[in-house]
């Protein structure tokens, strides 16, 4: 459950050296980082927001740096335009209240100043709180799976898509639909069943897996796999128990054309 903010905070482009060298550090302190290899580099982020990019935090009222991200255009093998987020980094003491959506939203304004409709990001399936984050917060899918991206091991990685311009959620009629009393055993293991959707009965499939990672990353990347056909898409991932979530996959309106707003 969030905490409640105790201090006013914004949310703003950064714009000078001084702001980008405590955005990197702010970045290798929270994820731990030593390797100069898994830095950021402060001259590339003043590069990126003139041309296309974006370096955004969110700051106390007395100025200090607590959340980051950064990002920059893109452009996919089928020729889409959008803005790609590489990472977001919040300060662990203000983690739960509402830093995130902050560093989004403004990531969001400079998007759509550079003239994309659409921004995408990754992030490691096994972290189910920050795909509640995407999915039930931003409203985003999850529209594929991305095994070994940074080209190592243990670097799976969903790839996520969050219309920018979307006046009306295709989905939200299936976005808050419970899961089935799935146990451990059911880990990895995808399900098909069928929900009441807004204009009947639709197909879904559910895919069970721990809240945090217990090891089956082999299954559900076989799984992901199979869901993220190009057909479907995530569209929630909800606790069932303790120690299991539950990604929900729907088809992708976009590949079926109902329901799709501007974006």
């Amino acid at each position: 459950m969030p905490h409640a903010l105790a201090v006013p905070l914004r949310a703003e482009p950064l714009g000078d050296a001084a702001s980008y060298r405590a955005a990197a550090q702010l970045y290798a302190r929270v994820f731990g980082y030593e390797d100069r290899d898994l830095s950021v580099n402060p001259h590339l982020l003043s590069a990126l927001v003139r041309n296309g990019g974006s370096a955004v935090g969110v700051f106390t009222p007395a100025d200090e740096l607590i959340g980051f991200a950064y990002g920059f255009s893109a452009r996919d093998a089928a020729g889409r335009d959008f803005h790609y987020s590489q990472a977001a980094v919040v300060d662990p003491r203000h983690q739960g209240q509402g830093v995130g959506r902050m560093l989004k939203d403004c990531q969001r304004r400079i998007a759509l100043e550079w003239g994309h409709d659409t921004m995408r990001w990754t992030f490691d399936p096994l972290l189910t709180r920050n795909a509640h984050f995407n999915f039930s917060s931003l409203r985003a899918e999850g529209i594929a799976f991305a095994p070994d991206y940074y080209d190592r091991p243990g670097t799976d990685r969903v790839v996520v898509e969050w219309a920018l311009r979307r006046d009306h959620d295709p989905h939200v009629a299936l976005r808050g639909l419970q899961p089935p009393a799935f146990a451990r055993a059911d880990w990895g293991r995808a399900e098909d069943a069928t929900a009441a959707g807004p204009a009947g009965s639709v197909e879904v499939r559910w895919l069970p897996l721990a809240t945090e990672p217990h090891g089956d990353a082999g299954s559900l990347r076989v799984a992901l796999t199979s869901m993220l056909d190009g057909e479907h898409v995530l569209v929630a991932c909800r606790r069932v128990s303790a120690d299991t979530a539950a990604y929900l996959a729907v088809r992708n309106a976009r590949a079926t054309g109902e329901g799709v707003g501007p974006s």
